[in-house]
């Protein structure tokens, strides 16, 4: 049975990390067998989605930002023409401030929490006939994966999650409060998703969790002598998909990474060289008191583990500077360690207080202009760092998979082994294609090189 041909028109505007992308893309997937085809602005959309963020305060700010602008613009539709737009919030903040969205902005007709999406079809029916309604996110995820349509994927990469939720309560971070406990899918619904892509052009998956590295389905059985347990033996399950050629995962927990997952990236062809690896501070003090449950040693010494079996891989991470009651010591202990580990890449943000977290509560809050400081500081280190990183690819050769036109012509974009973007001058047809690039120059965030050879994929 086809599908029915597209009469509405949807937009939705994604924040915050590769989750909420998933999302975004899955919520598009629910709504298409009731006409809804995507468009690029809210301007003559009929449903407008804002899956939200809620790990930093400004991200929470800029959902009723751009509320207010909805508003208006919804205002705008009905008297020029008597348009209705239905807006929504989805993601994050619609699960940990849905009655404050309502309130603060009534123009909001419904509010869907991260578990909930998959009933989109069904609330959005209800909410036409009683404005209004909203339904929090008590769902259990394994209801909504279950309840999911086929994907329909849109390039050549796609990500996939695996696991949901957080039980490390980190006491900076909302996450267990707004995605629940954690949850890992069954591996036969992640394999039978993953050959679905595949099928579809799919090279390139990333396999996606809050601690994705956590991933443990109930029947697991824990490690083996050959595959291990958890998300090793996932990885290694996954390998074996004729046509999917590339695996990553993100983001881990280095008290999750585990000797069987260090081993596969030694052993596994098909998992990239590259790990996002948090480890948020340097210094023990500050580490104990975020709830991390490790040191700046044993992060060192999984950091060692890891290059041990993968001399080449690429570590990337995350950093918060201005944590309650952090000295300059502290902060100095979070530069030592950034040198001493060499980060091709790496996020970093000022501490941002969010209600309901233990550190909200804390003394020794830091002022902004000290985290402004030490944000710069840091910057600078890690900024230098990645440029160093990308500037010792120069000269070598890299399989880079092209995922898309650039913006000159004859230009084509794509993925190193190492996420780094490619340009090059290749002819469209490589587009899904794993091709010899030789690197020829870098920047920051991008590198630009020539075709080895013209026939595509060596054997």
């Amino acid at each position: 049975m086809s599908d029915p041909a597209p009469t509405k028109r949807l937009f939705i505007k994604t924040n915050g990390c590769q989750m909420n992308v998933y999302d975004s893309e899955r919520m598009a997937d629910v709504l298409a067998p009731l006409g809804y085809a995507m468009t690029d602005t809210p301007d003559q959309a009929d449903l407008v989605v804002l899956n939200t963020c809620h790990i930093r305060e400004k991200a929470t700010e800029k959902v009723y930002s751009e509320l207010g602008k909805l508003k208006e613009l919804k205002q705008a539709r009905a008297a020029a023409d008597g348009a209705v737009m239905t807006i929504a919030v989805a993601g994050c903040v619609a699960q940990a401030e849905g009655e404050e969205i309502m309130r603060r902005q009534p123009a909001v007709d419904l509010v869907v929490g991260p578990q909930a999406y998959h009933q989109l079809h069904e609330l959005i029916a209800r909410t036409h006939r009683a404005r209004g309604e909203r339904l929090a996110a008590d769902f259990a995820p394994q209801e909504k994966f279950d309840a999911l349509p086929q994907r329909r994927p849109g390039g050549v990469t796609a990500f996939l999650t695996v696991q949901e939720g957080c039980d490390k309560f980190c006491t900076f971070c909302v996450v267990p409060y707004t995605r629940g406990g954690e949850y890992s899918r069954a591996p036969q619904a992640i394999e039978a998703e993953a050959r679905d892509l595949a099928a579809h052009g799919v090279r390139e998956v990333t396999l996606l969790g809050q601690n994705v590295n956590a991933y443990s389905p109930p029947n697991d059985q824990g490690p083996n002598d050959k595959e291990g347990g958890g998300l090793a033996a996932l990885v290694r399950r996954l390998a074996k998909i004729p046509g999917l050629d590339r695996i990553r995962y993100t983001t881990s927990h280095p008290r999750d990474m585990d000797e069987a997952l260090i081993a596969a990236h030694g052993e596994v062809a098909e998992l990239m060289p590259y790990l996002h690896l948090p480890v948020q501070s340097g210094s023990d003090r500050i580490l104990k008191a975020m709830n991390r449950a490790h040191t700046a040693q044993s992060y060192l010494k999984t950091i060692a583990a890891i290059r041990a079996a993968r001399p080449d891989i690429a570590i990337s991470g995350d950093f918060i500077v201005g944590f309650p009651g952090e000295r300059d010591s502290d902060f100095e202990a979070t530069l030592a360690l950034v040198r001493e580990v060499g980060h091709a890449s790496a996020f970093s943000f000022k501490y941002s207080r969010r209600p309901g977290t233990p550190a909200a509560a804390m003394p020794g809050q830091v002022a902004e202009a000290v985290k402004d400081e030490r944000l710069a500081r840091l910057n600078a280190l890690l900024d230098a760092q990645a440029r160093a990183f990308n500037e010792s690819q120069v000269g070598r050769v890299l399989p880079v998979l092209f995922e898309r036109k650039g913006r000159h012509p004859g230009q084509l974009i794509g993925r190193s082994p190492y996420l780094q973007a490619v340009h090059a001058l290749a002819p469209d047809r490589m587009i899904g294609q794993i091709v010899a690039v030789r690197i020829e120059a870098a920047a920051r965030m991008s590198l630009a090189g020539a075709l080895v050879q013209p026939q595509l994929e060596p054997a």
